[in-house]
């Protein structure tokens, strides 16, 4: 399991998408709020990527739940990089 979380993390489209996502939250915060989008596309991505990408090595589940662990962590720093860029335009 911590293998499929580790090369989760390094899964360049996976990264994309939730850095994707934290821009639409950005430019969409004002109508649909923040904790909502962002719960939901962890989820989305989470399922969609082994819907689409399945991989022999692990069962479905298995690769649902490390998404979901995978995409949290990338999550978390990804919006501290967008804080940090956000307070160096002010």
């Amino acid at each position: 399991m911590i293998d499929l979380v580790l090369s989760q993390l390094t899964d360049l489209f996976r990264i994309g998408l939730i850095i994707a996502l934290v821009y639409t939250m950005h430019r969409t915060a004002a109508v649909t709020g923040r904790v909502l989008p962002l719960v939901l596309g962890v989820v989305f991505v989470a399922v969609m990527l082994p819907a689409t990408l399945p991989s022999s090595s692990a069962s479905f589940t298995d690769a649902i739940l490390a998404g979901l662990v995978s995409n949290t962590i990338i999550l978390v720093l990804v919006l501290a990089v967008a804080g940090l860029i956000a307070r160096a335009r002010r």
